[in-house]
């Protein structure tokens, strides 16, 4: 799920840097983090956090949005730090430097920092209690079915 969304939060960002906001690096991010959160919410509800909850529906969005939208916060700061505060920009250093520079600020450091946060407060504030919904059963494949009777069987044999 999270490498899912890094690598839409990286394409889009690219996409947006290289074309229309190539002069606005911060504000590419900040789009490509916000999709990427949308994307998130479903990703987590519906699977990382699928078990917990206790929450209406559209009180748990409101949360899940709330705490993203700190998140995205905190994803900019390494990049704007970067880009503002040490001037790792062009004409100051090279196009190379600048993009690994800010692909490791914002991409790396601002993701690292969001999703410690995120973790956190998802499992605090929006999915709280654990086992809130009934989990789904399990499609186990014909492994697993083999894998069960072989304990069952061990089970037996030892009492």
């Amino acid at each position: 799920m999270g490498g899912v969304c890094f690598v839409a939060t990286v394409v889009l960002n690219y996409l947006l840097k290289l074309t229309v906001l190539h002069q606005k690096p911060v504000t590419a991010l900040a789009f490509a983090t916000i999709v990427a959160t949308i994307l998130s919410y479903v990703l987590n509800r519906e699977w990382s956090f699928r078990s917990r909850g206790g929450r209406e529906q559209h009180h748990e969005a409101a949360l899940f949005f709330a705490v993203s939208a700190i998140g995205v916060g905190l994803n900019l700061v390494p990049l704007a730090i970067s880009r503002y505060v040490l001037h790792i920009e062009v004409p100051d250093v090279t196009r190379p430097v600048q993009e690994i520079a800010d692909f490791i600020s914002g991409n790396i450091l601002g993701t690292l920092l969001a999703m410690v946060f995120r973790l956190w407060a998802f499992k605090r504030f929006v999915f709280p209690h654990a086992n809130a919904r009934p989990a789904r059963p399990s499609r186990g494949g014909p492994r697993s079915n083999r894998l069960l009777r072989h304990k069952t069987r061990s089970r037996i044999r030892r009492s």
